[in-house]
């Protein structure tokens, strides 16, 4: 039993091009942007917040400033001769056939499908693997503009019935449907006000998450309190379902119920934040045992359950195993003292296990790279996957009577292919590979490791088109994220692909803060040492420099959600390194993050201004406080949306507002706000591409690259 982890949720002369580049565009004159008299004091220290009106996003001032400033961004854009030419470049890469991996569920087998520039994708079926399809949910149908987005799907143990979440214009917010398989009729059964949940079935039902229902105002920034586990009964209205668990003594903590495949264990996990949890259990073959029992305390470590063996709890945990371990836990006898050893901790980082035919598939990162080996339950190895190169492998999950297994393989420059897999003979075979309009054989990946500010060395995978030469004058998108536990790995993607077609190097920097190399890794990039994150990025920038793969007048750099807020904090520290900046939905206010929506979990990661202790570090590094009136910033282009309600885009409204007012340089500083969009999940084909065309758009122009 392999769940997802909810909580984390979670780019001739070259001036002279550029002159003349520039030339072409009118002078900029942004929206004049009111300022408040507002000031908070912190533990004795005073901060103005000028644009804290902004924050109000049901306004008509708010309102009207977005639209100012959307306008003034697509001036900017439309002014760009080459636009149009992108456009029409990303549709055609794009539009290629993307399938995912079959999963069979009762006597179907299950995978999702986009024909090519489809919004969604849609789930198809057959009876047999490459049998005749049939479509069995088509998110399209649900919205004229493709806004709906199909989430969790859940289908019941005897494959009768499927649940499934759907999210609408990218909001966290989720409602929940149930299909009879057969007739593929919706049932009456509606869920409302779910987020952040698993569908977990049991018998006649399942385990799902909410909140209580928000206002109208507060539904898209307002504090998420008191996360409630619910058992929703097949035909029941959802006011009856059974309230399962709630902690009403801690409004701030996470909750989900999970189920061992045999049904024999219910599994309640919370969380106080993103990282750290806390485990109980129940064993439903106890009549006894009415009530959740605790099995391993919180919130020092992130233990997760992969299965039972009977009586028994096979658990991944980074107890005294910062890499990891998998063990063996009696729950009449949970105490650490007890725990038997199944598969030990490694040099590598254990990332994840997966369960099919009662053997494990433990995954692990070598130096960012995935590795994966299959064991059996009692620690037993038996196969190494090989996989094709170095890349990322996904979806190494079954069923306990399941002889094989599909699983995805992708890198920077391989799509996504799915292989099927012989779980006796270990032997992987391809299954299906994408048609894409390029020559992979073009271009290449290696990886390289530097030096960051504190000696640390650091891993960055550069990808680009052959024949690169290392004359100091390259374009270079740099990409990073650098939190939460999150790896970035080796994946493929359409967009970057177009920037490295047009001679660019696009590079992913393996930042501390995730979990490339296990929970020490992680832990040398949060709190107080957030630092030693951005240190890296910069690091990574100068390196590139030094070995003359490009100069500072030809370095984008580009994050989203908290890697928006490294693009924030990079751009105002270093701001004579970088040319480009792209920060997406990012985290700009480190002082006021923790009051809105699931802002709160991310204390544990960042720290709060609520602290004394912990707020001069956040103030030292958070971007909307240090940008410094009369300092030349890069070329600006912030994204966000008006429908994200995990970092809500208040963040993002007072950077920019907050930066077209310091900017003393030439560089645009604008701010691009998408409508009916989100974070970033279920985002539509159309608007990907409507995105990416004026984000490649925005930073070729401003690189002084010309499209070929």
């Amino acid at each position: 039993m392999s769940k997802k982890n909810n909580r984390r949720w979670i780019f001739m002369s070259v001036s002279l091009i550029a002159g003349q580049a520039m030339a072409q565009q009118p002078a900029i004159i942004y929206p004049e942007t009111k300022k408040v008299d507002t000031v908070d004091d912190y533990h004795g220290t005073k901060i103005a917040d000028p644009y804290r009106w902004l924050e109000n996003d049901h306004s008509e001032e708010t309102k009207a400033w977005v639209a100012a400033e959307n306008k003034v961004t697509q001036d900017y854009l439309s002014n760009i001769p080459f636009r149009d030419n992108i456009k029409k470049r990303l549709e055609a890469l794009w539009n290629y056939p993307k399938t995912g991996a079959p999963v069979k569920h009762g006597k179907y087998y299950y995978y999702y499908k986009n024909d090519g520039l489809q919004n969604q994708a849609v789930l198809y079926r057959s009876a047999t693997l490459g049998g005749t399809p049939e479509v069995f949910l088509d998110p399209n149908k649900l919205s004229v503009a493709g806004t709906t987005a199909l989430g969790a799907m859940s289908f019941s143990k005897d494959g009768k019935y499927a649940a499934y979440l759907l999210s609408k214009a990218g909001s966290d917010w989720q409602e929940g449907f149930v299909m009879d398989v057969e007739t593929k009729q919706l049932l009456s059964d509606k869920l409302d006000w779910v987020k952040f949940s698993s569908l977990d079935w049991r018998g006649n039902g399942f385990y799902y998450s909410r909140y209580d229902a928000p206002t109208e105002t507060s539904k898209l920034s307002g504090k998420n309190e008191f996360h409630k586990v619910y058992y929703h009964q097949l035909g029941d209205p959802q006011e009856k379902d059974a309230l399962i668990y709630v902690d009403k003594a801690h409004p701030l903590r996470n909750a989900g119920v999970s189920v061992t495949e045999d049904e024999r264990f219910l599994i309640l996990s919370t969380s106080e934040g993103t990282s750290g949890r806390e485990l109980w259990y129940r064993d439903l073959q106890n009549p006894a045992q009415t009530d959740f029992a605790l099995l391993i305390k919180g919130f020092d470590y992130e233990p997760d359950v992969i299965d039972n063996d009977g009586g028994k709890l096979l658990v991944r945990t980074n107890h005294d195993a910062p890499n990891y371990k998998v063990v063996l836990i009696d729950p009449l006898h949970p105490g650490q003292a007890n725990w038997k050893v199944i598969v030990p901790e490694k040099k590598e980082a254990l990332e994840g296990v997966g369960t099919a035919n009662g053997k494990m598939f433990l995954s692990y990162l070598k130096d960012a790279a995935a590795r994966v080996y299959q064991y059996d339950y009692k620690g037993k190895y038996e196969h190494e996957v090989k996989l094709p190169g170095i890349g990322t492998a996904s979806g190494f999950g079954g069923k306990k009577e399941d002889k094989e297994l599909f699983y995805t393989y992708t890198s920077f420059v391989t799509p996504p292919a799915v292989y099927k897999y012989d779980i006796a003979s270990g032997a992987s075979t391809l299954y299906s590979k994408p048609d894409v309009k390029f020559t992979p054989a073009d271009y290449e990946t290696k990886q390289v490791f530097f030096k960051s500010a504190d000696g640390t060395s650091v891993p960055m995978f550069l990808s680009y088109k052959k024949g690169i030469q290392l004359n100091g004058n390259n374009p270079v998108l740099i990409y990073g994220y650098g939190g939460f536990n999150i790896p970035m790995t080796p994946s493929f993607g359409v967009s970057n692909l177009y920037f490295m077609e047009q001679g660019g190097i696009y590079a992913v920097v393996a930042l501390r803060g995730g979990s490339e190399y296990g929970e020490a890794w992680h832990k040398a990039g949060m709190l107080d040492k957030k630092q030693n994150v951005f240190n890296d990025f910069i690091g990574a920038a100068e390196y590139l420099v030094q070995a003359k793969y490009t100069n500072s007048s030809k370095i984008a750099i580009r994050g989203g959600s908290n890697g928006g807020l490294l693009i924030g904090a990079c751009m105002t520290q270093r701001p004579d390194l970088f040319k480009v900046a792209l920060p997406a939905v990012g985290v700009m206010d480190m002082l006021r993050f923790q009051k809105f929506t699931i802002g709160w979990a991310w204390a544990v990661e960042y720290g709060s201004s609520d602290h004394a202790d912990q707020f001069p570090y956040l103030l030292k590094y958070s971007p909307l406080h240090n940008l410094k009136p009369g300092t030349s910033y890069p070329a600006t282009l912030v994204t966000t949306a008006d429908h994200d309600d995990r970092v809500v885009p208040a963040h993002s409204f007072k950077f920019a507002a907050t930066l077209q007012a310091a900017n003393a340089g030439p560089n645009p500083t604008l701010i691009r706000i998408e409508t009916q969009a989100g974070h970033g999940a279920g985002k539509p084909t159309s608007k990907l591409i409507d995105e990416a065309t004026d984000v490649w758009a925005f930073t070729m122009f401003n690189l002084g690259m010309q499209p070929k």
